[in-house]
């Protein structure tokens, strides 16, 4: 490829809309372009990177018995009313209807198309297990698409689907797909990926990972125990709070708080530790707009993911009105009115005197124990896990929070979406059952994306050889000097002679510093620079984008020392695969 015939600009100057370097670079680096909220066209660079990060996939997924398919992005409502998940799952799904008033969706997930698919397939026992699989489009209507190509409404995902008839062989397979991943993130050229324990949310299912790139600029927090190895992200983290001993208790009070509507406020007025408060964070439920008030330690914050799994149904903050029966700013979970439905969390429990909201306008109580004053209580896993706390694995004061970004995921579904669809077959006894399903995602723009935030300078990114756009990017200096244009030329045909990947800029007039610029934001692994100055002694220098390599390489040498070069990377990055088991 010539880079003078190549679609898509680069240029120097950062968008002032890009808030992570990964975005700005791609962006700068003509790879995508914004259409629409959270919606990008791909350049020929980008295509090129998805296209290998596919190729990989589709190699790991053939390599443990999947089989590709295609579902359509477009489905009938009916096949999700079939799941409950029409209802159920929130503004992300986009439903509309078509000219004859049936009601669609804009797929963005597809269990039920793969049950539709194979239920008729799949009737006996001899038929299982399998996998099928896809590569697709998908939309999800996100609230707040950001950071490019890492949370968008369109994009690319490969789903796949497995099929049992036990829960056994469901986890055999699940150890299978486990090793696949692991393998393709290392031949993408991302070993350092790390699995976390993760909430299944409207996917369904007891188990699932997610398989993160820690990053700071990720948009997930996960929690890591740096004494045992527990992962888990931030949603799924169990809170193992034990409060240490706060003296003796005290008596019950009711007391003036003026203006006192916040956490900080009330313990600022009355001059006590926010550790010793109990906030109220109030919700509604989807369905019904019931209360539903999750009160946690004033340090602590909810974690909504947990707090819907218990209540068991979407929720939406609450709108509390002067008809409501809260007192916004006051509320407590002493004499609470009986309508809201109250979860009283785990970092509340065993504070001997703690302030909380007394449900009366300007009051709040002192003094509250909630094992004295609510014989009755009972305590739940609502709350987000903080830096230092006790790991749920080893009991150790021993945990960290980072950031990541998850590139994939991998969920244990059960019978959720086969029973609910009516999806059987007979098993060796004539028996009808129902099949346990798994499901395994990867996100392709996502996942190049991610890879340019993990490997990046401050010029451009630096993309593993295995998935660059192309293996070398030959620079000629002066195209208008026919010398070094003719070797230059005579390189280019050489190594793709060789069937190595080169984008040639061949272009004339372009000062050398552009054209380093413009290599830079292409990521290649490997450059070669043809001039005037290095023909003199004629050589060509050849250098790594990471910098790792630097040689001046005789003319005569060049191809075979740059073809040596490049299976020295792809090398350097397939040593990291695990084998096959």
């Amino acid at each position: 490829m010539k880079l003078s015939k190549l679609i898509g600009s680069r240029f120097k100057e950062r968008p002032a809309d890009c808030v992570i370097d990964s975005h700005a670079l791609m962006v700068r680096g003509g790879y995508m372009k914004n259409v629409g909220n959270g919606i990008y066209s791909e350049f020929p660079v980008l295509k090129k990177i998805t296209a290998k990060i596919e190729k990989i996939i589709r190699q790991e997924m053939d390599a443990i018995d999947g089989q590709e398919v295609l579902f359509p992005v477009v489905l009938p409502a009916d096949l999700w009313d079939e799941s409950g998940r029409y209802e159920s799952v929130g503004n992300e799904l986009l439903r509309f209807t078509d000219r004859s008033d049936s009601r669609m969706v804009l797929a963005m997930t597809h269990e039920e198309a793969a049950v539709h698919l194979v239920r008729e397939y799949a009737q006996s026992y001899t038929k299982y297990p399998f996998m099928i699989y896809q590569i697709q489009r998908k939309f999800r209507d996100e609230a707040r698409p950001r950071a490019g190509m890492i949370r968008v409404r369109e994009f690319t995902m490969k789903d796949a689907y497995s099929f049992h008839t036990s829960q056994e062989d469901l986890e055999k397979y699940y150890d299978r797909c486990y090793q696949a991943y692991n393998r393709i993130f290392q031949k993408a050229g991302i070993p350092d990926v790390v699995t976390v324990a993760s909430d299944s949310g409207m996917m369904g299912g007891s188990i699932s990972h997610e398989y993160m790139l820690l990053t700071p600029v990720g948009e997930d927090s996960i929690v890591i125990c740096g004494e045992c190895g527990y992962r888990a992200n931030m949603e799924a983290a169990e809170n193992k709070m034990v409060n240490e001993d706060n003296g003796a208790l005290q008596e019950l009070e009711c007391v003036e708080t003026p203006d006192c509507k916040t956490i900080d406020d009330v313990c600022s007025f009355l001059k006590s530790d926010v550790k010793k408060s109990c906030k109220a964070v109030v919700y509604q439920k989807n369905s019904n707009n019931t209360f539903v008030v999750a009160f946690v330690r004033g340090d602590y914050e909810v974690n909504e993911t947990k707090l819907r799994n218990i209540v068991g149904e979407e929720l939406h903050a609450a709108e509390i009105t002067e008809d409501s029966c809260l007192v916004a700013g006051y509320i407590g979970p002493y004499n609470i009115a009986q309508e809201a439905e109250v979860y009283i969390d785990v970092t509340l429990k065993g504070i001997s005197g703690m302030v909380a909201g007394a449900n009366k306008e300007g009051y709040h109580y002192t003094g509250l124990n909630l094992e004295r004053d609510l014989p009755s209580v009972e305590y739940a896993d609502i709350s987000k896990i903080q830096e230092g706390s006790i790991c749920p694995c080893c009991g150790k004061k021993s945990i960290a929070i980072k950031r990541g970004i998850e590139v994939g995921n991998i969920f244990q579904l059960g019978t959720k979406y086969t029973k609910a669809m009516g999806m059987q077959y007979t098993d060796e006894n004539g028996q009808m059952q129902y099949p346990v399903m798994g499901c395994y995602g990867i996100g392709v723009g996502r996942m190049a994306a991610s890879i340019c935030e993990a490997y990046h300078d401050d010029f451009g990114p630096v993309w593993p050889i295995t998935i660059a756009p192309w293996e070398v990017h030959l620079c000629c200096l002066r195209a208008d000097d026919a010398e070094t244009k003719e070797t230059a030329d005579k390189l280019y045909q050489d190594l793709q002679g060789a069937g190595v990947e080169v984008i040639y800029d061949d272009r004339e007039g372009v000062r050398p510093g552009a054209m380093f610029s413009d290599a830079d934001l292409l990521g290649v692994p490997v450059r070669v620079v043809v001039s005037p100055r290095n023909l003199k002694e004629s050589c060509v220098e050849v250098v790594t984008r990471d910098k790792s390599v630097k040689e001046m390489v005789a003319v005569e040498n060049a191809s075979a020392f740059v073809q040596e070069l490049k299976d020295k990377l792809y090398a350097g990055v397939y040593e990291k695969v695990e084998p096959y088991l």
